[in-house]
């Protein structure tokens, strides 16, 4: 095992990736950018280096000072969070180069799964289902749109790297395919500095189910049940729930099986998920794969009591997974619902500011992962999220009322949040009725025009 890792990260992962390694009797390094010298990462971690300014590209996107930090603090490993590098095949290289360990899959597996076009090939020839599409990337906006007629629309149209909603978007017919094309692409290309395109059919209505994988290096892939993540805005989730209720045994153990047999194609190493789109006749059909820890762990944590973190940790150590084979039990039903410092009523422009308030939910089955305190100053330089509100209950209806308990007594003051929405989600019939697709908030907010009229 270890002795001492750096985290090249901030915020509420940073803090989770400490308390980790705590538990795992290994010292931290915290890097951080001159904006979050008094984030609760820097002051629990056991050292920590600043490593620029408060934008992104001069602090946390800085691969040759994050690599420095870990050389001067003497770091055996490096455990990348989400977002910023850790979906980045060439940090992953120069972390191994530097004889640091990359806690994550190998370069090699990032970059097959990073670019989307290859991973559909990939998926394809290993008999998982995928949407059908383009074959590979498309340049040329004349050749994509001949394919889209082929294929038919409604058209998605998505940036070949990436993810997160960029460089996405839907062409309902043919005289809206070239504006959506030219938007897409430079939108991918301003993102991630590549604007490959490939085109899938749109599924109308879908619901997005996603699989937690792990993989270790003595050859063991599993999979650790799936996550519903239907209820989200411009592609990007606000709520999360385990298990999905459109799922019957059946299909859960066919969906399970195709996750598995996805990552067992690149032989995966580490924490992954496998993401499908489920139509409403059960066909389901590979989208992408997320070479990392998802923002929504938790919620596959509370419903199999196991860690993914030190999952990862141990995996990245050479050890292999904690757990026996088998299928895992889970147990209960759980939600999560991301809190972030934005206003609903203003288009959910970004609010950063200073909290002056912060009150935190607790009671039996409610976990809170946040970085944030009163008095904690929110910068406008990253991303909004301040807080990840997971409850469990034996049953869903029990998990639903656990959490709209928890939001209306969850209290921050300062700047303006998506609480208050998501409590409201928490009284929606359709929501509470579980029968959801990735429309869901549209509808929604419709609703919540009409009763402000």
């Amino acid at each position: 095992m270890f002795t001492k890792l750096l985290i090249a990260n901030r915020g509420e992962i940073a803090l989770r990736i400490v308390r980790a390694c705590r538990e795992l009797d290994i010292a931290t390094v915290a890097v951080h950018s001159e904006a979050d010298q008094e984030s609760l990462h820097v002051r629990f971690a056991d050292e920590a280096v600043c490593i620029g300014p408060a934008r992104p590209a001069q602090s946390y996107l800085k691969v040759t000072r994050i690599v420095a930090a870990a050389e001067i603090t003497g770091a055996e490993a490096v455990h990348p969070g989400y977002g910023f590098l850790a979906e980045n095949a060439e940090f992953a290289e120069i972390c191994r180069r530097s004889d640091l360990v990359f806690v994550g899959p190998t370069p090699d597996q990032i970059r097959s799964m990073g670019d989307k076009a290859v991973a559909r090939e990939t998926m394809r020839a290993a008999g998982v289902p995928v949407v059908p599409g383009s074959d590979g990337i498309v340049e040329d906006e004349g050749e994509a749109l001949s394919i889209a007629r082929e294929i038919g629309f409604p058209i998605m149209i998505k940036a070949a790297a990436g993810g997160g909603g960029k460089g996405m978007r839907i062409a309902g017919y043919d005289g809206s395919f070239r504006r959506n094309f030219a938007a897409a692409r430079a939108e991918a290309e301003a993102a991630f500095g590549y604007g490959g395109m490939y085109l899938e059919r749109c599924v109308e209505r879908p619901r997005h189910v996603e699989f937690q994988v792990f993989g270790d290096t003595h050859g063991r892939v599993v999979h650790l049940g799936e996550r519903d993540c239907s209820i989200q805005r411009r592609h990007q989730k606000l709520v999360e729930e385990s298990p999905s209720p459109a799922l019957t045994p059946e299909l859960r153990n066919r969906m399970g099986e195709a996750a598995v047999k996805a990552a067992e194609a690149i032989g995966y190493e580490g924490a992954g998920t496998v993401e499908f789109l489920l139509d409403r006749s059960g066909e389901f059909f590979f989208i992408e794969m997320n070479t990392r820890i998802q923002v929504e762990h938790p919620v596959t944590e509370a419903t199999t009591g196991l860690d993914l973190v030190k999952e990862q940790i141990r995996v990245a150590a050479g050890e292999p997974l904690s757990f026996p084979p088998g299928e895992q039990e889970h147990r209960g039903h759980a939600i999560e619902f991301r809190i972030n410092a934005e206003d609903p009523s203003r288009n959910f422009a970004p609010s950063p500011g200073l909290i002056t308030t912060f009150h935190q939910p607790g009671g039996p089955g409610v976990r809170v992962d946040t970085h944030v305190y009163s008095g904690y100053r929110v910068p406008p330089f990253y991303d909004s999220l301040l807080a990840k509100l997971v409850v469990w209950g034996n049953t869903r209806e029990e998990a639903v009322v656990r959490g709209r308990e928890a939001l209306e007594s969850f209290v921050v003051e300062g700047v303006s949040t998506t609480i208050d929405y998501l409590a409201q989600i928490t009284r929606d019939e359709e929501f509470r009725s579980g029968e959801v697709d990735t429309s869901f908030v549209q509808r929604f907010q419709d609703r919540r025009r009409a009763r402000v009229g």
